[in-house]
Formats: structure tokens, C-alpha cells, sequence
């Protein structure tokens, strides 16, 4: 049996705990999460350098997934265009299900393989994308014809698992194993497995974007003011650049269409 759908020893007695007990036991799971991905943090480098050289060369990067790892996906790939000024072509979240699954759970659509293959196809990949299959088992048919798809077009692949020996990996360029263990409730890997996955994501496109210019020092320099709270932020990172006034920093993004990068050239 797999690792992710094994037993937790620590937690065979969670519906008898108290709620601090609950709170302690899940904590310290969670730190297991942590310790798994600094132990894949190789495989993550290497996984980070082949987004930022699709992303050198105008390619995109997707990540496709089933449940709560298609969600996750989504999850990262809509954030980049409001953290780092890109377009929302340039980073792409695909779910098994279509988009209503972002919503109501679909259990079956991970065995749907030429489902994988269909979304792969209806969302272009082409060669010199990137697509990242994220399968906590590993195993799921949608989201390894969607990696075999997209090698057979040219597109470099990464595999996203909890598990060795998955299946997803025999066609992945990179595999990416962040071996979390058994969950606080058997087989639920929204859990740990789940928050695992989540760092590994947050750290493809965020490392990613800050190797081909989309940050400054460790300024998010393409930022987008779209509301009060990001309009703010716009002026105190010009603040930061220029050591300047908050007046100051604010005549300049004015006149500069709060475009950060032109305000402080």
C-alpha cells in the first residue's frame, strides 16, 4: 500500500481526543509537510530551472491535476498575473472536470485518461511549455495521459507526487517526490499531502518569475494596483527603491501610469 493511504499510528484514536489534542497532533503533521519539501529541494531546483528557461524563451507553464491537486494549481496560476504583471496565458491551471470541479468535488475524473489527454490538446501545449502533472498518489490515468500528451508535443514534464515508484513519473523529465506519510485522516490528502504540494507550487513560479526579472530584490515590482490595499503597497515599494517621500513616490507613479519599473528608472 502506498504511504498516503496507509494508517497514521498517531492518530488511531483522533475521534476520542480533545480539541487541543486535535489541534497539537494536526501541527505536528503539518511540520512533516515542511521537512518533505526540503528534502525534494533538489528536484524542486531542477524543476524551477526548466519553467525559467520555458518562461526565457516566451513558453508557458502549466500544472494540471485532479480534486484538490487540480485545484491547487489553479489556486498558484491565478495569483501570477496580479503578483507578478504577466498575462494570464503565461501561467495556466487545468482540473480534471472542467471548471465546475473547482467547486463541487467529481471523484471520478481522475480515471478519466483521455480526458487528460483532451485538455492537454483543447489547451494548446505546445513545445517548450512547461506542464507539471500533480498526483498525490501518483497514479491518477487523467493526469499521466496529460503528461505523456504533453511530452509527446514537445513540452518538457514534471511529475508532483507524495509517493515513490509513482506512475506518473515514467513520463516526467523531472520528478518531484515530498514525501509526507500517512494523513491525520486516512487517505484524506487535502491534508498535509495537500500543503506539501502547495509549497512546491508556490516555489516553481515564485522562484521562477524572480529569475527572468519579475522581482526586485524581493519587491514585487510588477505589481498591479488594482485595489487600495495593492495602490498602497505600489507606493511604498517606490518608497523602498527610492528612499523617497510617500508624496514623492506617489507624484511619480502618477505620472508614470503606476507603473512601478518606470517610476524608479
Amino acid at each position: 500500500m502506498i504511504k498516503t493511504e496507509m494508517r497514521n499510528p498517531n492518530t488511531m484514536h483522533f475521534d476520542k481526543m480533545s480539541t487541543a489534542e486535535m489541534v497539537a497532533v494536526m501541527a505536528a503533521e503539518n511540520a512533516n509537510a515542511v521537512r518533505a519539501v526540503q528534502a525534494a529541494s533538489a528536484s524542486i531546483a531542477e524543476a524551477i530551472d526548466l519553467v525559467a528557461a520555458a518562461f526565457e524563451q516566451g513558453n508557458r507553464l502549466f500544472f494540471i491535476g485532479a480534486g484538490t491537486s487540480g485545484r491547487l494549481g489553479v489556486l498558484d496560476a491565478a495569483e501570477c498575473p496580479p503578483t507578478f504583471g504577466v498575462s494570464h496565458e503565461m501561467v495556466q491551471g487545468i482540473i480534471a472536470g472542467g471548471e465546475g470541479c473547482m467547486f463541487r468535488a467529481a471523484e471520478n475524473a481522475e480515471d478519466l485518461a483521455q480526458s487528460g489527454r483532451a485538455d492537454v490538446l483543447s489547451h494548446g501545449v505546445r513545445a517548450g511549455d512547461v506542464l507539471v502533472g500533480i498526483s498525490v498518489a501518483g497514479n491518477a490515468a487523467y493526469v499521466k495521459e496529460a503528461l505523456r500528451t504533453a511530452r509527446e508535443l514537445g513540452a518538457k514534464t514534471v511529475a508532483l507526487t507524495c509517493n515513490e515508484n509513482a506512475g506518473i513519473a515514467e513520463h516526467a523529465d523531472t520528478v518531484i517526490v515530498t514525501d509526507t506519510g500517512a494523513e491525520v485522516l486516512t487517505g484524506s490528502t487535502r491534508l498535509k499531502a495537500g500543503t506539501a504540494h502547495k509549497m512546491v507550487l508556490n516555489m516553481l513560479t515564485t522562484c521562477a518569475m524572480t529569475k527572468i526579472g519579475n522581482v526586485y530584490e524581493n519587491l514585487m515590482i510588477n505589481l498591479k494596483p488594482t485595489n487600495d490595499k495593492l495602490r498602497d503597497r505600489t507606493i511604498r515599494i517606490v518608497q523602498e527603491i527610492l528612499g523617497c517621500t510617500r508624496e514623492v513616490a506617489e507624484q511619480k507613479l502618477e505620472a508614470n501610469e503606476w507603473n512601478i519599473r518606470k517610476a524608479v528608472s
